[in-house]
């Protein structure tokens, strides 16, 4: 299983900025991640290190009860850890 951290940039908009059913779509999507960090739910994004891949996984508004989210996190095979870059939502 993978492991998925949250940079300290998304662990505060997550803790601070976020609504509880927000939060909560969230973690569903750190978990989905462990689980599955190139799941066909997450869009490849455009990565400038060779040895790490980028992705993004949008959260709709039914989702998260409230704004839409994008969960946008660095994957890297090697160490087999996903870092949970920003949380960008939606107005």
């Amino acid at each position: 299983m993978t492991h998925a951290f949250y940079s300290d940039a998304a662990e505060k908009i997550l803790r601070t900025d976020l609504r509880p059913g927000e939060q909560a779509a969230v973690e569903s999507a750190r978990r989905l991640i462990e689980e599955n960090p190139d799941s066909e739910r997450a869009r490849r994004l455009p990565d400038a290190d060779p040895r790490s891949t980028s992705w993004a996984i949008e959260l709709l508004p039914e989702e998260t009860g409230g704004r839409g989210i994008s969960v946008i996190y660095r994957f890297n095979a090697d160490l087999d850890a996903a870092l949970i870059l920003w949380l960008i939502a939606g107005p």
